[in-house]
């Protein structure tokens, strides 16, 4: 009996270190306000305690990125987000080359995820938005929006290319993790979602068909989508989808200047909410990137420009708008979920819309980044970073945080920093190879 005692005892107790050796290690929040941080020291805790949204809360059995950090009341936690985990794997690598994780816990995190996706719902390689965490399964996004959505998809996929790119090593993990992101890589029918016309189609459902019916016009935060469908090895797309169909829209040229200063080469009257300058260019370089519709440097630096003075212009005379508190774009609201912009402003401060702006205006995003962290700590910073959304007007301040505002800071603090995620896409053949087809110029 002594020795079945100690044998059973032995067991349990290499199950304990087999499982403490496969869980991820926790990322501890720092809620202490420090005082007097250098650029750099401010910019490391902002990118490391924002990470924790999709390292701490990073849903347990599939690894991707929870939709929002506040539960859902129809699916409990398990609503998973596509795009939002795509955002979130390129955090992985920016906290892997950071050395906020270990690189082995970095890619082994994304390649249970790569797992989770092979077995999840796909139609035609697409992914919906929304995946039951748990199952795999879709969960509607709306009634019709039940199947594949093809922009959240590329929002996926320019997070796993990057993946693919940085995790380049000849042990097992990484080559496994390369190897499988190709597989899902090949098998996205990009051009099967023209129905035969030269434009992308945005949503496909198994029971709806085409009954959406939205095709994907600019300007807006879909030019990766026509990216990362002429870049496939497989199901590329022609040019002409592109050329004839994205810039099909009213409000695709704009021309003109804001404020005396600011030209505004694409998009509807002071730019749109600003999400539209950093979505597609979490991966895809702006600087230098130009072809026949517009300079996307030019575009994205004074749409944010123009953003900010219209913030301090302030017409409505909202409380706490100003030179440092500034950054209107999607986020939640003291009325609900809202595309904030110049022309839809509802007196809410979204935090990402400043932060992720840094490799854009990192003087003005700096101290946007002071104001909030410094000042404003007590009401804003969490244990993922800075909440969602805030209005100093309405003496509201977001308890929540979502996996899409989230993501952009730590990725493009990084591309301010490094340009690293920047590198790594711009760096893959097929990305190359997809950007030449579509006639841009890129950066040198």
């Amino acid at each position: 009996m002594k020795i079945k005692s100690t044998c059973l005892l032995a067991c349990v107790l290499m199950l304990l270190l087999c499982t403490m050796a496969n869980a991820q290690t926790p990322i501890p929040a720092d809620m202490t306000i420090h005082k007097n941080l250098t650029d750099d020291q401010l910019l490391d805790l902002v990118q490391k305690q924002t990470f924790r949204y999709f390292w701490d809360l990073a849903h347990p059995a599939s690894g991707m990125a929870r939709e929002r950090s506040t539960t859902n009341p129809n699916f409990s936690d398990n609503v998973v987000t596509t795009g939002g985990t795509g955002f979130g794997i390129m955090a992985t690598v920016v906290a892997a080359n950071r050395k906020f994780v270990s690189r082995k816990e970095a890619a082994q995190q994304i390649l249970k995820i790569v797992d989770f996706l092979a077995k999840a719902n796909r139609f035609h390689g697409a992914y919906p938005h929304w995946l039951n965490g748990q199952t795999g399964k879709v969960i509607p996004f709306s009634k019709k929006d039940n199947g594949a959505d093809i922009v959240e998809t590329s929002y996926l996929f320019q997070g796993l290319l990057v993946a693919q790119q940085y995790f380049d090593a000849g042990n097992l993990t990484e080559k496994e993790l390369r190897t499988k992101i190709k597989l899902l890589w090949d098998g996205v029918e990009w051009n099967w979602f023209t129905q035969g016309k030269n434009v992308l189609y945005w949503h496909w459902s198994p029971d709806y068909n085409w009954d959406m019916n939205m095709p994907i016009h600019g300007w807006n935060e879909c030019l990766i989508t026509y990216v990362m469908a002429a870049s496939s090895p497989t199901h590329s797309i022609s040019k002409s989808v592109y050329t004839e169909g994205w810039p099909d829209s009213k409000t695709f040229i704009n021309g003109k200047t804001y404020y005396s200063k600011y030209a505004l080469p694409l998009g509807p009257d002071y730019g749109g909410p600003l999400f539209w300058t950093q979505y597609s260019f979490m991966a895809l370089n702006p600087h230098g990137l130009k072809d026949q519709f517009a300079d996307y440097w030019q575009q994205v630096v004074n749409h944010t420009l123009i953003d900010r003075a219209y913030c301090i212009e302030n017409p409505f005379k909202y409380k706490g708008y100003g030179a440092n508190c500034w950054g209107l774009t999607a986020s939640d609201s003291w009325h609900g979920y809202s595309g904030h912009s110049p022309t839809n402003d509802l007196g809410v401060i979204t935090p990402t819309a400043a932060l992720s702006a840094l490799p854009y205006a990192p003087e003005y995003s700096m101290r946007a980044m002071r104001h909030f962290y410094e000042d404003l700590s007590d009401k804003i910073w969490g244990e993922y970073g800075f909440v969602d959304a805030f209005s100093e007007q309405h003496d509201w301040y977001a308890k929540s945080y979502l996996a899409i505002d989230q993501g952009p800071i730590i990725v493009m603090i990084e591309n301010y920093r490094s340009r690293l995620i920047w590198k790594l896409f711009m760096s893959n053949p097929d990305v190359k190879r997809g950007l030449n087809k579509l006639g841009f110029s890129t950066p040198k």
